[in-house]
């Protein structure tokens, strides 16, 4: 493809390339439509780079893809102790530390590509942001390619790319269509009209260029159709070789075309001449994905079962090992037996590579096919399918599948793995907001009898954990004691760690030393790389300190826990940290950023109903703070799934913000039953939870009278003691809860000062409460109130992020907003994930063009 239109871009690839040779690598994102020409745009700058060491890796769309496909590809051609890796079977670990080492080195400028990585399963994006936080002091340029065009708001690519654009070795090349004057000399030549053609194409280079090499007399309606009217001419042997190729994937080897078709030269040879494919040392490669698609779907579907059920037999006999690619062809060639053989085996690998998504798509496909499998493999296959999706937040999947495999256990009278099965599913219930715990306590009841074992160990600390959720202290204490006693005596380090968490959630509770071990609990989890209780142990380090103000403390876990999780795809760990993250931004008055990070949450379909109640909580409590519409629809979902849990934790929170939204509102009424229900469970609540009730109890004038010890700043403010209840919330960070307790006062200078500070953060209801209260006083010079003409965005952007969205629009990078604004680089991703997610747009330049037709651009 001739190369027009991209000396700028070229221009920069060169300027990344000299930064980092000089030991400041980059990450270069290419981003663009399909056929815009992103791989020819790096192909043509390898040629004008020939002195770098250069490696190419690529993501397949054909099939559920081998997790970490690009490094296995990147290993075969830098060899060493990293192929060494690959074929030892070594963890994810030591495999992204293997290929940093290979291509680290400042002496010599590498230049790795990776391809497509739209397609990228999660281990692949996980490397490329271990990658990209581990450019500094290297002279490596990572060019990643991607579709910007078809983007899906929940896709994890988004999510990957949000994280990578904050890094500061960060840069981004966006490839635009071609001009109509570009088609004009792409077309030099041809009969196609050049106006028509670049109508049609929307100056896409290779459409204009089938079109031109098609030799047609008329621009066809689409790229498919100028692809096909090439394969047409073929002979009879390369069109079966071109049809075999097409099956099998865009990289397809020669060995295998010669196992599967009459492979003979001539009829390679003619098709390497027509340059659909193009040649690439022992393999044969497709010049673009559009023209593989174009000639699979040409494929009758009977010939096409017949090549899959081919390729698969050759596979085997080349000893292919890849189980991922080799499930399916077995599906596609309707061979239940051969995608019961490898389906699993590469969710299992998947699995231990943490690329938990492809791991249940696996299983998924497993499943199709296991309509006459035995009780046994249905089974272990729903229990696979229900591990691998809670990890991905997807608990009514879970769910289902782990129903299933609880009736396939009974129906196989296995009842140790019925016993295990209940455990599995009291935690998965526990995730969709159902509060009971009976499923714990039928899996103690169904394998106490069995003995000593590690399912017996897990139902105690499984038991022990809900008990914790629930406040039951002492009951939970012992179920954790007795699953440590197993977990020491087995070896089980997993359920150690479990067991010890939730004895130190309970110490935390209790109010006393908590912290060592939970932090032994992670330590554990690091070490034994039980993935799922170090998610856990973050999290609840990070909420526990969180839950005592003690902010500093819990960004720190916050840091590590969402580096940690985000890189072994733990989706659902993730969103309880982001979770924990945003709920500080709300106590400490950042409300911006909370609904920035909450929008994030909530735009994700899939999120289980434990992680939507904090976060529709949080959303309402800011929205009654700032005065906005949308309150009460957040709050009745927040109240609904909390007292489904029946956990003190979840309803006192959630009582408490329907408390003060109708005391904001002026009704004090609904504001004192609120405060009172959220009382009626409160005894068991840790002592920063009974503080928040007594005071809210006090503040709607309810005659209840709370007991008991409370948290400093709570102390002062029932004692009557505003000013320094004040004092004590602004040392923590706490200015909207400085305010309202002064705005209990009864003097001008207090009521000044909490006047002053809810109008800073814009908590325009509790300032005008304030203002009634000056009135009474007599105090008549007052500063204005907001305008009422804060009418709503159309597209429900607040003023931030309309600020953002104008800066995204001028082609400005997240740190040059951050500069701009005088905001953090992360905060600005979040406000930009948000405006996606209320844009509907998949990209930021899909938001830059529904901002232009919207009419938002200068907003």
């Amino acid at each position: 493809m001739r190369l027009l239109e991209r000396k700028s871009s070229l221009a920069s690839l060169a300027e990344y390339a000299a930064e980092a040779r000089r030991g400041e690598g980059r990450l270069v994102l290419v981003a663009g439509e399909a056929g815009v020409g992103k791989s020819a745009l790096v192909e043509r700058f390898q040629r004008d780079l020939p002195e770098a060491r250069w490696s190419w890796g690529a993501c397949d769309g054909l099939f559920t893809p081998r997790p970490l496909g690009p490094l296995f590809d990147l290993a075969d051609q830098l060899g060493g102790p990293l192929l060494e890796l690959c074929r030892a079977g070594a963890g994810r670990e030591e495999l992204f530390r293997g290929l940093l080492r290979e291509v680290g080195d400042p002496g010599v400028l590498d230049v790795v590509v990776m391809e497509d990585v739209h397609w990228a399963d999660e281990a692949t994006l996980d490397l490329l942001s271990f990658l990209g936080r581990r450019l500094r002091g290297t002279a490596l340029l990572l060019v990643a390619t991607y579709r910007d065009d078809g983007l899906a708001a929940a896709d994890p690519l988004r999510l990957a790319l949000g994280d990578l654009a904050s890094q500061r070795s960060t840069r981004r090349i966006g490839l635009a269509p071609l001009s109509a004057e570009a088609v004009r000399v792409l077309a030099g030549g041809s009969e196609a009209d050049a106006s028509a053609l670049h109508r049609l194409t929307g100056g896409n280079p290779f459409y204009v260029t089938e079109v031109v090499q098609a030799g047609m007399h008329e621009v066809p309606g689409s790229a498919r159709d100028a692809v096909l009217a090439r394969a047409a001419r073929l002979s009879g042997a390369a069109r079966e070789v071109l049809d075999v190729a097409a099956l099998t994937g865009t990289r397809v080897e020669s060995r295998l075309l010669e196992s599967v078709t009459p492979c003979l030269a001539p009829a390679v040879d003619e098709l390497l001449a027509c340059g659909l494919v193009v040649g690439d040392g022992e393999w044969l490669r497709f010049r673009h994905e559009i023209a593989r698609l174009a000639v699979e779907g040409a494929v009758p579907a009977h010939r096409g079962r017949a090549i899959h059920g081919l390729v698969l037999a050759a596979l085997g006999s080349l000893g292919c090992d890849d189980d991922a690619r080799m499930a399916f062809h077995a599906e596609a060639a309707g061979d239940a037996a051969a995608v019961l053989r490898h389906a699993p085996a590469a969710a299992r690998r998947a699995a231990w590579l943490a690329s938990h998504r492809e791991a249940a798509a696996q299983f998924r496909r497993a499943l199709r096919f296991a309509a006459e499998a035995d009780a046994t493999t249905l089974a272990e296959l729903c229990e696979g399918l229900a591990d691998e999706a809670a990890l991905l937040d997807q608990w009514q999947d879970a769910a289902e599948a782990c129903e299933r495999a609880l009736m396939e256990w009974r129906k196989a009278g296995d009842r140790l793995r019925e016993g295990d099965a209940l455990r599995r599913l009291s935690r998965i219930m526990w995730n969709m907001c159902h509060g009971e715990v009976a499923a714990a306590e039928d899996a103690v009841s169904v394998l106490e009898p069995l003995g000593p074992g590690v399912e017996l160990a897990w139902a105690y600390a499984t038991f022990a954990n809900q008990r914790m959720l629930r406040y039951e202290l002492d009951a939970a204490e012992g179920l954790a004691l007795r699953a440590q006693a197993l977990a020491e005596r087995l070896g089980a380090t997993d359920v150690l760690s479990d067991a010890l968490n939730t004895q130190a959630a309970c110490a935390g509770v209790r109010g006393g030393e908590w912290e060592g071990g939970m932090r032994r609990a992670l330590e554990i989890a690091l070490a034994g790389r039980h993935q799922d209780q170090a998610g856990r142990a973050f999290t609840n380090l990070a909420a526990l300190h969180n839950g005592r103000r003690q902010f500093a403390e819990a960004e720190r876990y916050l840091t590590e826990g969402i580096a940690y999780c985000a890189e072994h795809d733990l989706t659902t760990y993730v969103t309880c940290l982001r979770s924990e993250e945003s709920t500080i931004m709300e106590r400490t008055g950042r409300w911006e950023e909370s609904l920035a990070i909450s929008a994030g949450i909530l735009a994700t379909v899939g999120r289980s109903p434990s992680n939507r109640l904090c976060t529709v909580r949080r959303v309402g409590s800011v929205l009654a703070r700032r005065g906005e519409p949308g309150v009460w629809e957040h709050l009745d979902e927040a109240a609904v799934l909390a007292d489904r849990t029946g956990e003190p934790q979840q309803i006192v929170p959630v009582r408490l913000t329907r408390a003060e939204a109708y005391w904001l509102e002026g009704k004090a009424g609904e504001a004192r039953r609120e405060a009172e229900l959220a009382h009626d469970v409160a005894a068991r609540s840790d002592a920063w939870d009974r503080g928040a009730v007594a005071v809210w109890l006090l503040r709607t004038g309810s005659l209840r009278v709370p007991q008991g010890e409370f948290p400093e700043p709570y102390r002062l403010e029932l004692d009557g003691d505003l000013a320094e209840a004040a004092r004590a919330w602004t040392e923590l960070g706490c200015r909207y809860d400085a305010a309202l307790a002064l705005s209990s006062a009864a003097g001008e200078p207090e009521l000044r000062d909490a006047l002053r500070i809810l109008t800073g953060l814009g908590a325009f209801p509790a300032a005008r409460i304030v203002r009634q209260g000056l009135r009474r006083l007599g105090v008549r010079s007052l500063p204005a109130g907001p305008r009422a003409a804060t009418r709503e965005h159309p597209s429900g952007l607040t003023r931030r992020e309309r600020e953002v969205l104008a800066l995204v629009c001028a082609q400005h990078t997240n740190a040059e907003i951050a500069a701009k604004l005088f905001i953090s680089v992360k905060t600005v991703g979040h406000h930009v994930s948000a405006i996606l997610a209320k844009l509907g747009a998949p990209s930021r330049n899909a938001a830059v063009g529904q901002a232009v037709r919207l009419g938002l651009a200068d907003a």
